[in-house]
């Protein structure tokens, strides 16, 4: 057993390097824990939501359909505001 190594044996800097790795490697394993037991809610059932098509409601146009893009301005013209 004299073999092994022991902590004293080691420099702090190592001895503060598995320290705070440990502490993450626990702060990990609680949230897996936390997302695989408490999360999961045994015996229930989320609902699943489906959209309606509606017939009536064309969908909108593309912009072969449209007529294509408007044409392009120039940089002297301002764009047009309607006047109220």
């Amino acid at each position: 057993m004299d073999d092994l190594p022991s902590l004293k044996s080691l420099p702090p800097e190592w001895v503060d390097l598995f320290v705070v790795l440990a502490a993450i490697f626990l702060l990990v394993l609680c949230i897996f824990f936390w997302a695989l037991l408490i999360r999961k809610r045994k015996g229930t059932r989320r609902r699943i939501r489906r959209r309606h098509h509606r017939e009536h409601r064309p969908a909108n146009p593309t912009l072969a359909q449209g007529g294509g893009l408007p044409p392009v301005r120039e940089e002297t013209n301002p764009p047009q505001t309607p006047q109220p």
